[in-house]
């Protein structure tokens, strides 16, 4: 079976870091844009970068504009997730996470497919030690494309089927991407949002191990 992966709200909970650095991003670019709390992050994780730009910086109406503002905080963003212990690490990836994606790649393909920007989906791996348990990955700072599509753009780089293929996530959005690429959605309940009629459901990461489907 071919697993594909979100991150953030399925992997690992990096909000009270990034809302850090996108807060400091925010007053030096746009002063006076508001609080960015990771309570607020939670709800905007797993939406395309241009679509959480909009949401948080509203009144920025010029598109360059806001494409610069969310470079700075991309930087921002992976300059302090760069430097994370490993005490800091182990407190932001959930529980099993690392062990249960072990045991899985022994009897499956595993691979990550988020809308996060270049750089993001290596940084997990790398602060987590998980990158030789994944084949592949992409996201949509390489594809500028909706989820679902970026979906089934791993999968026919990657000659994957449908019918031996799902998707793990943890949002509304993660399973109408799923569904529009015809594959079957896990849902981790766990995470950031809720879902409406997930195939299956995990209430922590370990219990992918055990699910009929896999």
């Amino acid at each position: 079976m071919n697993i594909i992966f979100d991150i953030d709200g399925t992997l690992w909970d990096t909000t009270s870091w990034v809302a850090k650095a996108w807060q400091k991003a925010a007053d030096e670019k746009v002063p006076g844009s508001g609080l960015i709390t990771g309570e607020i992050l939670k709800g905007q994780f797993g939406k395309p970068m241009d679509v959480i730009a909009r949401n948080l910086f509203p009144h920025v109406t010029d598109p360059d504009e806001l494409d610069s503002i969310m470079d700075i905080c991309c930087i921002y963003e992976s300059d302090i997730l760069e430097s994370l212990t490993e005490e800091n690490v182990d407190s932001i990836v959930f529980d099993g996470v690392r062990d249960t994606l072990k045991e899985l790649s022994e009897k499956h393909s595993l691979y990550i497919v988020s809308n996060c920007q270049i750089g993001y989906i290596e940084l997990f791996m790398r602060k987590t030690g998980t990158t030789d348990l994944f084949r592949d990955h992409l996201c949509f700072g390489q594809t500028l494309t909706d989820k679902g599509t970026t979906i089934l753009t791993l999968m026919e780089r990657n000659g994957m089927r449908k019918e031996d293929t799902v998707y793990v996530g943890d949002t509304l959005g993660d399973l109408e991407s799923t569904r529009k690429a015809g594959l079957p959605f896990i849902f981790a309940a766990y995470g950031f949002g809720e879902s409406i009629d997930p195939d299956y459901t995990v209430n922590e990461f370990r219990e992918l191990i055990s699910l009929p489907i896999l």
